[in-house]
């Protein structure tokens, strides 16, 4: 796995990653057709919520590019190095959530596959390019994660990455697992 390139200021643009398989970097136009049939794919989204419009997938396509200036840190588009086809979205964001405890102002993390790129290990390895980032970057105390309790998939991926159960908590109207993982100079 390579380092990242991109700026040296908190709040900039991405910064773009490289695996051995993937390219992660910021979202562009080229993305948003993938990005909606992937959001629009309820198999995709069985754990998350409803399929979401067009108009719903173009503004989560706004708000991943909002995040990077205003955060310093954000969602990455996965892109297959070998074939040029979109994998997916994998990043942090603060979103506001309203739950109890607040995890404002704390990096959340957040993956979505396309169905084709289901089991093949692409979460795991951009993941771990992620978290790398995030810990060599932000000086976080902590990063979270909610999980529907029925996604076994990517409970197993947070837990293998170092976040733990906290608690459930109830959010949007579902109870959904908070993990945790500490910062680097926590562990």
């Amino acid at each position: 796995m390579r380092g990242s390139i991109g700026c040296s200021s908190r709040r900039g643009k991405a910064i773009r990653l490289e695996t051995e398989r993937l390219i992660l970097d910021l979202h562009g136009l080229e993305q948003f057709e993938p990005l909606h049939q992937m959001w629009a794919d309820a198999a995709v989204v069985r754990h998350i919520g409803q399929p979401s419009s067009v108009q719903e997938a173009w503004m989560r396509l706004l708000r991943y590019r909002g995040l990077w200036p205003l955060l310093g840190y954000g969602y990455w588009a996965l892109t297959e190095k070998a074939s040029g086809r979109f994998v997916g979205d994998l990043g942090f964001a603060d979103f506001h959530r309203e739950i109890e405890p607040s995890i404002r102002g704390i990096p959340e993390a957040g993956w979505v596959l396309a169905s084709w790129a289901h089991g093949q290990g692409f979460a795991s390895e951009a993941l771990a390019a992620a978290l790398g980032w995030l810990d060599g970057r932000t000086g976080h105390e902590s990063s979270v994660c909610l999980i529907a309790p029925e996604n076994a998939p990517s409970l197993r991926l947070a837990r293998r990455f170092g976040f733990r159960d906290e608690r459930v908590v109830s959010f949007l109207g579902h109870e959904t697992l908070l993990l945790r993982r500490s910062g680097p100079a926590e562990r």
